[in-house]
C-alpha cells in the first residue's frame, strides 16, 4: 500500500489500532476540503499494530481530544515535506467540552452555558461539578 507524503500539514502518529475513526469523528476531519488518509491497522515495532492520520493542510487542532483518545500519540507538523515539530501527547489533565456529563442532575445538563469540564483523577476523569465519572 502507498499513500503520498505530504507537502505541508499535520500528522497523527501512534494512534492506538483501532482508534483513528474515533479521531476522525471527535476532530471533524470529515468537514475539512482537503485530502485525509487514515491508515488502520499499520505495523509498528514499538506498538506491534497502530493507526495513522495524514493530513494535508495546515490545521489546528485540540490536542486534548487526542490525548483523551490515545495518550501515546505523536502529532508531526510537516512544511515543504519536513517534519519542523514533533509533539508527545499525554494523557490531559482536564478536558472542557470533550465529553459530556452523563448525570441527569449535574448542573451542566439544566444550564446551558455551563462548559462541561472533567478532571482526571486517580480513577479516570471525573465531573468537576457532580463527581460522576465519565464512561470511558
Amino acid at each position: 500500500m502507498n499513500i503520498d507524503s505530504i507537502k505541508n500539514g499535520v500528522v497523527i502518529d501512534h494512534i492506538s489500532a483501532g482508534k483513528a475513526m474515533e479521531l476522525y469523528g471527535i476532530l471533524g476531519l470529515d468537514s475539512l476540503d482537503c485530502s485525509v488518509a487514515v491508515i488502520k491497522n499499520a505495523p509498528s515495532g514499538k506498538m506491534g499494530k497502530k493507526d495513522i492520520i495524514k493530513i494535508d493542510a495546515d490545521i489546528d487542532m485540540d490536542f486534548d481530544v487526542i490525548g483523551y483518545i490515545s495518550p501515546n500519540a505523536t502529532v508531526n507538523v510537516i512544511k515543504n515535506g519536513e517534519t519542523v515539530e514533533k509533539k508527545h501527547i499525554a494523557l490531559p489533565r482536564r478536558l472542557t467540552n470533550i465529553i459530556k456529563c452523563k448525570n441527569p442532575r449535574c448542573i451542566t445538563t439544566t444550564e446551558q452555558e455551563i462548559e462541561h469540564i472533567f478532571v482526571l483523577t486517580n480513577s479516570g476523569y471525573r465531573c468537576l461539578y457532580c463527581d460522576t465519572k465519565a464512561d470511558r
